[in-house]
């Protein structure tokens, strides 16, 4: 019996971990996947918004710039990457100022600081490569951009050292209530708890009308991306938006914390809650809107395109709560865009219903810190010839475009939740994210993994499940 069981390991199930490991709690998270980060969370903007957008009172406004001011100490507590490079949101003509200037007064009613409206000749003067027919923007210098596998694998691993258990491949059948709280049926057995969050992203409409006859429902909606080559990061140096519309913020070009220029996403509701595919509409749109904001855009240095899905409650809004006809049953549905921005503040809200339900008590012992993965390009050149000495393995590059060692992929398997498959290393350490998209480095990340967990090589894999990339050998030549 578990006092509360979390279902999913994206960014807002494992804030809501993190931050109930700060109390004297029995809690375990079931993710359905092989790795926390392979949802929502895994295919996004990156994006930490200021908080202008979503209608002032509304919980999304609340948890956005309450998020927002959260993310620069939370960035260094837990050591992932984050920058606060500000936002503009352009406005090609006079007869979309109204549209500007009503975003700013939603930015000023929902308490986001420094906001200004800018005209053409300090637009360019920020962004030299905004196109030529800017009349205005919004200037939103409170924004940034973050790594969203850095920081959902950074509160999962802190919540896993306060305490907080991890099942993966684990995914829920059924919910049942019971006297003492609820029955959790698995493809891997039964699991009880006095208390159940649902962080279950598209999903979660499903965990949740297991449990209430209040339905509601999730509409996946799909988003395409086009990512391009270090060599184009410098483009722009903020993130360059256009005026939203119902759905959504629209399509953006903006750097990435790992010096990469990111462009994207499209917004289209479809049915199939695993539909990541992308499309030749889809990515044409991305191009075609990118370039309406952004001159020169260098299309040629792309280097992949990939899709995700915003879980797009009917409502527009966060559901956040005690559902109510489920005592106990905390719903943390409808979590899409400002999400990931919003995650720290929503992990404290479900922390806090646990506590005033439960009667949780803090923990004297709680490990507010985490360390991430050395990376030895960061240290002097003394420094890392010293780390080679005692550890031959930084020494050996394994991830040429990332310049990715040996020994950061060890780190990544062997540190708490380590990676189990191509995937899992690969947004722990970068290896694999280059410009040959692990055309390199695969096999001999395989036979790392294979090593390390000390198993056959055609036992790896790249997501989990059955994305076995070696197949049809004799196990025992391997």
């Amino acid at each position: 019996m578990y006092d509360v069981i979390i279902i999913g390991g994206g960014v807002s199930g494992a804030a809501s971990a993190r931050e109930l490991s700060r109390y004297k709690v029995r809690a375990c998270v079931l993710e359905k996947e092989e790795d926390v980060c392979c949802g929502t969370s895994k295919a996004n903007s990156a994006i930490v918004h200021a908080g202008y957008d979503a209608a002032p009172g509304s919980l999304k406004a609340k948890l956005n710039v309450r998020g927002n001011e959260m993310m620069e100490q939370l960035s260094e507590d837990l050591d992932f990457p984050f920058q606060k490079t500000g936002s503009l949101v352009i406005c090609l003509s006079g007869e979309e100022m109204p549209g500007l200037q009503e975003l700013y007064d939603k930015g000023v009613a929902n308490g986001v600081k420094g906001l200004k409206i800018l005209d053409r000749e300090e637009v360019l003067g920020m962004e030299p490569n905004i196109t030529d027919d800017v009349y205005a923007a919004l200037y939103a210098p409170s924004a940034g951009i973050v790594c969203p596998f850095g920081m959902n694998i950074a509160l999962a691993e802190n919540a896993c050292t306060n305490g907080v258990e991890f099942r993966f491949n684990t995914e829920v059948l059924d919910i049942r209530k019971t006297e003492n709280g609820y029955e959790i049926h698995t493809n891997r057995g039964m699991f009880q708890a006095k208390c159940v969050v649902n962080a279950a992203g598209v999903y979660a409409d499903k965990i949740h009308n297991m449990v209430s006859k209040k339905k509601i429902h999730i509409t996946p909606r799909r988003g395409e991306y086009c990512l391009l080559d270090k060599s184009a990061g410098t483009h722009v140096s903020r993130t360059i938006f256009s005026l939203p519309t119902k759905y959504g913020k629209g399509v953006l070009v903006t750097p990435t914390v790992h010096g990469n220029l990111l462009i994207g996403p499209t917004a289209v509701d479809i049915e199939n809650k695993e539909g990541t595919n992308t499309t030749r509409e889809g990515l044409d749109e991305v191009i075609s809107k990118a370039g309406q904001n952004v001159k020169n855009l260098p299309m040629r240095q792309v280097i992949t395109s990939f899709a995700g899905l915003r879980a797009h409650d009917d409502g527009s809004e966060f559901i956040i709560g005690e559902a109510d006809d489920a005592e106990g049953f905390i719903d943390c549905a409808g979590i899409e865009s400002p999400g990931l921005t919003s995650c720290p503040a929503i992990g404290g809200m479900v922390a806090e219903i646990l506590r005033e339900k439960l009667g949780l008590e803090e923990k004297e012992n709680f490990i507010s810190t985490r360390k991430g993965i050395l990376n030895p390009n960061t240290l002097a050149k003394e420094e890392r010839a010293e780390l080679i000495r005692k550890e031959p393995a930084y020494g050996n590059i394994i991830c040429r475009c990332e310049m990715i060692t040996e020994g950061e992929i060890l780190d990544a398997i062997r540190r708490p939740l380590g990676a189990r498959s191509l995937d899992g290393v690969k947004r722990r350490t970068r290896a694999g994210m280059g410009r040959c998209q692990s055309g390199f480095c695969s096999p001999r990340t395989m036979e790392i993994l294979a090593r390390e967990l000390h198993v056959n090589m055609s036992d790896i894999t790249k997501s989990g499940g059955n994305s076995r990339l070696v197949v049809g050998v004799n196990k025992d030549t391997l």
